[in-house]
């Protein structure tokens, strides 16, 4: 489980800026995982929190635990992430950008939960996938900050390599590793990356269009290593899902 399995430190390959660049263009390095450089496209990515700890920054500091990531809509409000994030119900926040106890995107709450009848029923772990409607600041949405990545349901797996992204809840700033997914079942993927260990459970896995193809979650939770991730594969009901979301009000 991701998002409070308790997998030990994350050792990271040491950073520079020529490996990030590699991982930023998709070809390679495959299945290495770094440290994600605060670019445009990383700002998309923030962790999630409980309301009460991500307005105060005191708190900020090792309180975050999944991962969820912006993504286009009409009313340019939506997050998306792993059911198993949203489901415990309670206040909760998401922080896009989120690095060292800054939020230099500022703080969203989030308004509205939308999981489908599959995880709200029975937790099934081939519906672990959710949306959230974050309120607004003034007049301005999340994506008109950040900007959002488009949802692509039924897209083939394996088709292209992905960037995964997310925030272990051992550690201040996101990760990201880029590799090709793998079928695991008819309903759900793999991806062979290192150290995406508790608190990467909603992590988007982003292709070359900038289109979420999966999210970090579905069986056992995402996983019980750190160095294999799952995601459902996302298909009918993860996009009707998505249109549910999208056109709320």
């Amino acid at each position: 489980m991701k998002r409070n399995a308790l997998l030990g430190a994350v050792v990271l390959l040491a950073v520079t800026s020529a490996s990030e660049a590699a991982a930023d263009d998709g070809p390679g390095p495959f299945g290495v995982t770094v440290v994600a450089a605060a670019t445009a496209e990383s700002a998309r990515v923030g962790a999630l929190f409980d309301a009460e700890d991500a307005t105060d920054a005191g708190k900020r500091a090792g309180a975050h635990f999944c991962t969820a990531s912006v993504v286009h809509s009409p009313h340019r409000d939506l997050v998306v992430t792993a059911a198993h994030c949203l489901g415990g119900g309670g206040d909760l926040a998401f922080v896009p950008g989120y690095r060292d106890g800054r939020a230099p995107y500022g703080v969203w709450k989030v308004e509205r939960s939308f999981l489908p009848d599959g995880w709200a029923k029975g937790e099934d772990e081939d519906s672990d996938v959710a949306f959230a409607v974050l309120a607004s600041h003034g007049r301005k949405a999340v994506e008109d900050v950040v900007g959002g990545n488009r949802f692509a349901a039924r897209t083939t797996t394996g088709a292209t390599a992905v960037t995964v992204t997310g925030y272990p809840d051992s550690r201040e700033a996101p990760i990201r590793c880029v590799n090709k997914p793998a079928q695991h079942s008819s309903t759900q993927q793999r991806i062979a990356c290192p150290d995406f260990t508790g608190g990467t459970s909603g992590s988007p896995w982003v292709n070359g269009d900038g289109q979420v193809v999966g999210v970090l979650g579905g069986h056992e939770q995402g996983g019980a290593t750190a160095d294999i991730s799952y995601s459902v594969v996302l298909g009918a009901e993860a996009a009707e899902l998505y249109r549910d979301a999208a056109s709320d009000p």
